[in-house]
């Protein structure tokens, strides 16, 4: 009788201790995977007449890419120029592994394509930065050329 009592507690304490443990190893194999935002790609300098043209100002553009598995609600993230001109994204959400591309002109947002509405050059064709910042204004990315060209926060090329 004894004997078997103790056979028992030994099973229910190795139960609650398996049952335990069991989450903390599970934690430590499948880690989330860390949403991340960065510039991908910057045109700062459109291509062909700048003519201030709707398709001028379109071929004007920073792309940002989304590198997690997660989607990410860019609702309320900024993007800015050294100058402060500011693009605010407005119910947006970036799917997972996708790219969209912020063009300076007038245009029709779709999932990939997004419009500041300006009919000024963003921009600046020598030096500028670009610089991403979430909804709480901290800072994500940022892209640099020209007099900065080296100095750059993120891992974002120009073309």
């Amino acid at each position: 009788m004894t004997a078997r009592r103790l056979s028992a507690a030994a099973l229910a304490a190795a139960a609650i201790v398996g049952a335990v443990a069991l989450p903390a190893s599970a934690a430590d194999h499948a880690r989330p995977d860390r949403t991340k935002v960065e510039i991908s790609a910057v045109q700062y300098d459109s291509p062909g007449r700048e003519d201030r043209s709707r398709r001028s100002l379109n071929k004007e553009w920073v792309e940002l890419t989304n590198t997690s598995r997660r989607t990410v609600n860019l609702d309320g993230w900024t993007l800015t120029n050294e100058d402060g001109d500011t693009y605010t994204f407005d119910h947006y959400r970036l799917e997972g592994r996708a790219t969209v591309r912020v063009h300076t002109g007038r245009g029709h947002d779709t999932d990939s394509d997004l419009y500041m509405d300006r009919r000024n050059y963003v921009w600046d064709n020598h030096s500028d930065t670009a610089t991403l910042r979430n909804d709480h204004d901290r800072f994500i990315d940022d892209e640099s050329w020209g007099r900065h060209g080296g100095r750059h926060h993120g891992g974002g090329h120009h073309h």
